[in-house]
């Protein structure tokens, strides 16, 4: 198993699992989705924002090396920013004032389906108890995130109003701190990754991760695109309105 091979099953697993090829997406980019369906999106989809820095703090606080928490805390900062600025967490509820959502009650996490709850509370727990490598490949799924973004970006801009700078400007900034992330984990699992078992731990870790975002969309789209199926506890439409 040389590096080069690694990367390329690394990458290969995005190809084929990563949740951009999931159908709620391309429903949401291409303007398909109704105003409810999109707020639902940005409601669920806080729980995983909210639960990033969270993850990322547990991992410093098993991570003995002084170099790597150096390079690894600035995912904590991106999310939560300083007092004044914010971070990703507020550019997320930018989005979610612009979509007509109270940005109180989203960041409550009030209304998440409980499949979203499980999917979050499983990667948490992931890179909290799994050894390093694991941990640090799950984040490899930024390898895939910024074309992602860029599709979003622009199918958001082209079919909804409430698309403008500000309030996508959560999607804007990840194109320049994912690359920055990536570059550091990618190098240091091509590293460690050092014998065909570790190899397989990190791709595996990988595919959890990836089935860890998949989840979550297949709860919204069991809820909010097929009519009928929200279960008891989660948002209903009209909850949460400016």
């Amino acid at each position: 198993m040389t590096v080069e091979m690694l990367e390329t099953r690394l990458r290969a697993i995005g190809e084929t699992r990563y949740h951009d090829k999931h159908p709620f997406h391309h429903k949401l980019h291409s303007g398909q989705c109704t105003p409810d369906q999109v707020r639902a999106w940005v409601i669920n989809r806080w729980a995983y924002q909210a639960a990033i820095p969270m993850k990322d703090a547990a991992f410093l606080s098993r991570c003995s090396d002084p170099a790597m928490r150096r390079e690894w805390r600035s995912r904590i900062e991106d999310h939560d920013g300083g007092v004044a600025e914010g971070g990703g967490l507020r550019r997320w509820l930018k989005l979610a004032e612009a979509v007509g959502l109270d940005p109180d009650y989203v960041a409550s996490g009030q209304g998440i389906l409980p499949a979203t709850r499980f999917a979050v509370d499983a990667y948490v727990r992931y890179v909290r108890d799994m050894p390093l490598l694991q941990a640090v490949a799950s984040s490899l799924t930024e390898l895939f995130a910024p074309s992602i973004h860029e599709r979003r970006i622009e199918g958001l801009l082209e079919h909804y109003d409430f698309a403008n700078a500000e309030s996508l400007s959560y999607f804007r900034k990840r194109l320049s701190e994912a690359p920055k992330d990536v570059e550091f984990g990618l190098a240091w699992v091509l590293k460690h990754a050092d014998t065909e078992e570790k190899a397989d731990m990190a791709c595996e870790a990988l595919m959890f991760k990836t089935d860890v975002l998949w989840a979550q969309l297949d709860a919204l789209w069991g809820a909010y695109v097929e009519p009928g199926r929200i279960p008891p506890g989660a948002w209903q439409p009209g909850e949460g309105l400016l």
